[in-house]
């Protein structure tokens, strides 16, 4: 039987967990994480982890110690990856992106097609949209040759959920590696609102914000839906020849509707002054595709404490090594090859 991999968790947060789960049920690689989420202020496995981890033991027949509300420790072993058809719901306005991405690297493994029904929160202010997930990672990684694609069922705002996501992977060989260093040529660029039970105004003046700083005379798009609860997300998009960038920002109790707009039209702004081709969020979310790939590199914005610690777990369960080099002012390169 294989040692398990000793992790600390109090270097991060839920992605450390996530990854070493997706890295897992790969490689066949035992994991003890010890000190789960230990800086957070309130440590430990949450619900939406624990949806992580027990679709992680099901799809891969495997066992897990510690799987319970508020465990600090888990250890976790996982057995052959099954292709299916899985359902899991998270009960909370918890991530359905995130646990997708958990599940994606394992699953285009698998010798079989798969389908997923995700249920919980799909516009999470602490989660890409699935917007994001829909229109750039996934044509991102469909580079290196993984074949999935995403529907958006019922939108779930925070705190409370109720979204669906429906998601089809196919397995596949494999990956190319990535080299993606310039966007190219800019292509169609849109700003939506995606809204539940607010008034017209709040949408509007939102995208007014945006507009304004952007100086985008584009047509908006204001959405308005049914389902429970309510919430309102911004979101920013610009196409390109060989990718796309999406920012979105969430509207906050007591937080004005322009101060909102201003966030999202600057987060774009700045990425667009970088002349990175791969955004903070995407960079981090390349990282598992790339090693798995056994190489490539891409040009991205000064990297987050995400990066730092996602390159730290993957390099505990594959024989890559990572360097993360400042190539000009605000403009990094983010490289990956064998160990």
């Amino acid at each position: 039987m294989m040692k398990p991999i000793q992790l600390d968790g109090s270097e991060g947060g839920g992605q450390m967990l996530r990854t070493a789960l997706s890295l897992a049920m790969i490689t066949g690689q035992p994991f003890r994480m010890t000190n789960i989420r230990g800086k957070r202020p309130r440590p430990g496995l949450m619900r939406q982890h624990l949806t992580c981890v027990r679709a992680a033991m099901e799809v891969s027949d495997g066992t897990a110690d510690g799987a319970e509300p508020g465990s600090t420790e888990l250890v976790f072993r996982a057995g052959k990856v099954r292709p299916g058809s899985y359902q899991f719901a998270i009960g909370t306005a918890g991530s359905t992106g995130l646990l997708f991405q958990t599940l994606l690297p394992a699953l285009w493994h698998a010798d079989g097609e798969s389908t997923l029904v995700l249920e919980g929160g799909t516009h999470n202010p602490l989660a890409p949209p699935f917007e994001f997930l829909d229109r750039v990672f996934l044509p991102a990684v469909r580079r290196l040759g993984v074949e999935a694609s995403l529907t958006l069922d019922q939108t779930g705002f925070a705190p409370a959920g109720g979204g669906r996501i429906s998601a089809v992977v196919r397995p596949c060989g494999s990956l190319a590696k990535l080299e993606l260093h310039e966007l190219g040529t800019p292509l169609e660029r849109s700003l939506t609102v995606v809204s539940r039970r607010l008034p017209a105004r709040i949408p509007q003046r939102m995208l007014e914000s945006a507009r304004a700083v952007l100086e985008w005379d584009e047509h908006c798009l204001d959405t308005r839906e049914d389902g429970p609860g309510m919430g309102i997300c911004l979101l920013v998009e610009q196409r390109f020849e060989h990718g796309s960038e999406l920012c979105s920002s969430f509207g906050e109790i007591g937080v004005l509707a322009e101060k909102i707009g201003h966030r999202a039209a600057r987060a774009m702004q700045n990425f667009l002054g970088s002349r990175a081709a791969v955004g903070t969020h995407l960079a981090d979310q390349l990282l598992i595709p790339m090693a798995l790939a056994g190489g490539g590199s891409f040009t991205t914005m000064k990297p987050d404490d995400h990066v730092r610690t996602n390159i730290a777990v993957i390099e505990r369960f594959l024989p890559v090594k990572f360097t993360v080099r400042e190539v000009e002012r605000g403009l990094r390169v983010i490289a990956c090859g064998p160990a």
